[in-house]
């Protein structure tokens, strides 16, 4: 009995802890700040409710993302039949740095997420799964119910396409110079 309250408090904490992995992951795939929390709540919704569904506390962070990813799925399967979502602005965090750095910073990580958003949604889910979230390819096989092979060839090509698409926005950017008034 005392085992099963100490797994419960450490499975409570560990699925507090997964939280901001599980909402980085969603916005990943849907660009949506909104709408990446209501998946990251939904997945963790319902983890709690089959939570005895789990029987190896190794296995806890697969077994949330392969929530997420159906939790994904179901979202497209009630879209179906309606309209698209409008985008919502993400909201701005505050930093320490000089707006020079934060500038070209935003500048770097706005090109990678369109580049990111660019690729096909299968392509993408692996990449952020295995190169953002630190996924084996047998684990993100598990959580997209796929083959490893299919999981292996997806990555690849996002690799590939992402570093195009890179590439092509670094050939396009044209910088202006600065001026500075005395």
């Amino acid at each position: 009995m005392l085992s099963l309250l100490f797994r419960s408090r450490d499975f409570h904490q560990k699925l507090e802890d997964s939280r901001e992995r599980l909402y980085r992951v969603a916005y990943a795939w849907c660009h949506d700040s909104v709408l990446a929390d209501d998946l990251a709540q939904e997945t963790l919704a319902k983890a709690l409710s089959k939570a005895g569904q789990l029987r190896d506390m190794q296995l806890l962070h697969s077994w949330l993302f392969s929530i997420l990813a159906n939790c994904w799925r179901d979202h497209f399967r009630r879209l179906k039949n309606t309209d698209e979502l409008d985008e919502i602005e993400e909201a701005k965090l505050v930093s320490d740095n000089n707006p020079e750095d934060e500038h070209a910073r935003n500048q770097i990580i706005n090109r990678v997420r369109a580049a990111i958003a660019d690729l096909p949604m299968g392509q993408r889910q692996a990449l952020t799964l295995v190169d953002l979230e630190e996924f084996s390819y047998n684990e993100v096989a598990e959580i997209l119910e796929i083959p490893v092979g299919t999981v292996m060839s997806r990555l690849c090509r996002a690799r590939k396409g992402l570093k195009e698409i890179l590439i092509e926005q670094q050939q396009n950017w044209v910088k202006t110079p600065i001026r500075r008034a005395k």
